[in-house]
């Protein structure tokens, strides 16, 4: 969600924790970008790339259902590390869909990458921005953010962002209020109902969610630093219904525990941009460490499902909340 943007653009802003030489790398390296290019579950096959003014770069993505997705890409402007505008989804046969501007920037070791996709009218713009939401594409960023902190820092990871049209005090309510976090928390189908709720650093809440299909387990989260109204980091432990650490009750490999850092940032007055990155611990098995890569399009699901309710409880919240 852009904050100046016009009708007929899709903007995208993330900030990268690795050098603008490493995020350009794995931009316009074919052996990197196969890595991480595309929605959660495709791959991607390179057949060339010329990455200069006049250049294409000629490339499949191959969908987890088996179709494939022929892409040509045409570079217009490359300024190493610095600029990319590029035309994207167009090939011998067609024209291109849009033109995108990417823009690489660092600061204090780290890249922001703020991206511009221009279509011919605002109404092509959102159909596309509803598609890409849709099929999952916006995953691709998130991807890009895994992708760096394996390769840059040995630490697998879960990334997910998510822009909520409500200012950012409201947000982060949502987040630090039990009985708001109760209403949009739950995967989908399940209810939560707290058994201690102490939402403050150096404390947890332990929950119960259950389902009318009779599963149910438990859980806690030991909140480590909660700073209004920008960041929340808490270990989350699948615990028993007596709080001793225990096992997803579906997923036995996964891991019991894990870390997650929630980033809140305002995008102009109304609206917030949610960056969650889940993490194992240092103690964490082969086993656990496979688990939690494996599950990751999983637990893209079940957060989806779950800002799909907390957007719609932010819409209607009002001065109210």
């Amino acid at each position: 969600m852009a904050l100046e943007n016009k009708p007929n653009e899709i903007y995208i802003k993330r900030v990268y924790d690795a050098p603008v030489a490493t995020v350009w790398d794995a931009w316009t390296d074919p052996e990197q970008v196969k890595h991480w290019w595309g929605p959660r579950g495709f791959t991607l096959t390179t057949y060339s790339k010329e990455l200069k003014p006049g250049g294409i770069w000629h490339y499949t993505m191959h969908g987890p259902d088996g179709v494939d997705y022929p892409n040509w890409t045409v570079y217009h402007e490359v300024e190493p590390c610095a600029k990319l505008v590029y035309d994207h989804g167009g090939n011998e046969d067609r024209p291109p869909l849009f033109r995108v501007t990417v823009l690489f920037s660092e600061s204090d070791g780290k890249t922001t990458m703020e991206m511009t996709m221009a279509l011919p009218t605002a109404e092509e713009a959102a159909a596309t921005r509803k598609f890409v939401k849709e099929a999952g594409g916006n995953a691709t960023w998130d991807r890009l953010a895994e992708y760096l902190s394996e390769t840059q820092q040995g630490q697998p990871s879960f990334v997910i962002n998510r822009s909520f049209p409500a200012p950012v005090d409201l947000v982060f309510k949502m987040w630090t209020d039990p009985v708001h976090l109760a209403q949009w928390q739950p995967p989908a189908g399940f209810d939560m109902k707290f058994l201690r709720a102490d939402i403050q650093a150096g404390n947890s809440c332990f929950f119960r969610m259950s389902n009318d299909s009779g599963v149910t387990f438990f859980a806690r989260f030991d909140y480590q630093e909660i700073t209004p109204p920008s960041r929340i980091v808490y270990i989350q432990r699948f615990c028993d219904e007596a709080e001793n650490i225990a096992r997803h009750p579906a997923l036995p490999e996964f891991p019991a525990a894990m870390k997650t850092t929630v980033v809140f940032a305002a995008e102009g007055e109304q609206a917030t941009r949610v960056t969650i990155t889940s993490e194992t611990l240092e103690n964490a098995t082969t086993q656990e460490i496979q688990s939690f890569v494996n599950e990751r399009p999983g637990m893209t699901l079940g957060w989806t499902g779950s800002f799909d309710k907390l957007e719609k409880l932010v819409g209607t919240a009002g001065e109210e909340v």
